[in-house]
């Protein structure tokens, strides 16, 4: 049997480990492609030489064009510039829309029946770039959000309790960033609500850290922000996928009437499998959780609408 081609585009720090988390796991043979000339063939052989010490035997190479990555069936975005200082929400959208634009334009030419994960920031917004410039089925296109920030939440519940994070299953909704819902109703430790185990005022504070915990790495990085926690999260969508394991995650997904929201792509409980986001995993959410997950959305929606005008839609 053939094995999977998985490519990752940008072969920076999330790209880079990504590639040997993946190469790890044996999951399929790599590509990992940048426009920096001989970069990613230089990391490429790097992760290859360590196959045997390591014992694998993943095939990873370097590329610098697109015909490289040709068939592959899980095509990795990480491209973009992250946002520095004194530029503005509004410039980074601008500068990545046309970075992943560009890059899904070749994708889809070069890998017509790959399944899309995005992860360029602002998320959300780039994940409904991707969509619109492939025009794939919205179950080939997923955004990588709602892993990594449940992970976050699920790490400081961990530190909190001083319990195993195998016994913590946290729950994510909404938009990647200061909006994002982070639910302590459906958050639990050995099938436990995390409301019965931690005071309501320290709760509130573990989940604003959760929201701002990509921010918190930028702040004590000062320069480059994270990256091992979010190529992990890529690594357990991607080992979904290939595995077909109809496992439940949140990831960033177009609704179409779910939660009540239409034709925006917002994080939400997906089953992952063979074909992408097999189905949205709907639960029953109170008022004040549906209140914040729509305020999320509309955010969502105002930077969507910022990137029909930049690509004339």
């Amino acid at each position: 049997m053939a094995r999977k081609k998985i490519t990752i585009i940008g072969a920076g720090n999330v790209g880079a480990t990504l590639s040997q988390r993946l190469a790890e796991k044996e999951l399929g043979d790599v590509v990992l492609l940048d426009i920096v000339q001989d970069m990613p063939q230089g990391k490429a052989l790097d992760i290859l030489e360590a196959g045997p010490v390591y014992g694998y035997n993943t095939k990873i190479t370097g590329a610098n064009v697109y015909e490289e990555t040709k068939d592959s069936d899980i095509v990795v975005i990480t491209s973009g510039v992250p946002r520095k200082p004194g530029m503005s929400r509004d410039d980074l959208l601008q500068i990545n829309t046309g970075i992943v634009k560009g890059v899904t334009e070749n994708i889809a030419k070069t890998s017509p029946n790959a399944i899309l994960i995005i992860v360029s920031n602002p998320l959300d917004a780039m994940t409904y770039v991707a969509y619109k410039i492939s025009k794939f089925p919205r179950r080939r296109v997923i955004g990588m959000a709602g892993i990594l920030d449940a992970a976050r939440f699920s790490a400081f519940i961990s530190m909190e309790l001083g319990v195993s994070v195998e016994n913590i299953h946290a729950f994510v909704l909404g938009g990647h960033g200061d909006t994002m819902v982070p639910s302590t109703r459906y958050t639990t430790i050995a099938g436990v609500s995390v409301e019965e185990l931690i005071p309501q005022e320290r709760l509130n504070e573990i989940v604003e850290r959760t929201r701002n915990g990509g921010a918190e790495i930028v702040n004590l990085l000062k320069t480059g922000s994270a990256f091992y926690a979010p190529s992990a999260a890529v690594m357990e969508m991607v080992e979904a996928i290939l595995k077909d394991k109809r496992k439940i995650a949140p990831c960033t997904a177009l609704c179409e009437g779910e939660y009540g929201i239409k034709n925006l792509f917002v994080g939400v409980p997906v089953i992952l499998g063979s074909n992408g986001v097999e189905d949205i995993f709907e639960i029953k959410l109170n008022e004040k959780e549906s209140i914040a997950l729509q305020k999320s959305a509309n955010e969502v929606k105002q930077l969507c609408n910022k990137v029909d005008a930049l690509l004339g839609l």
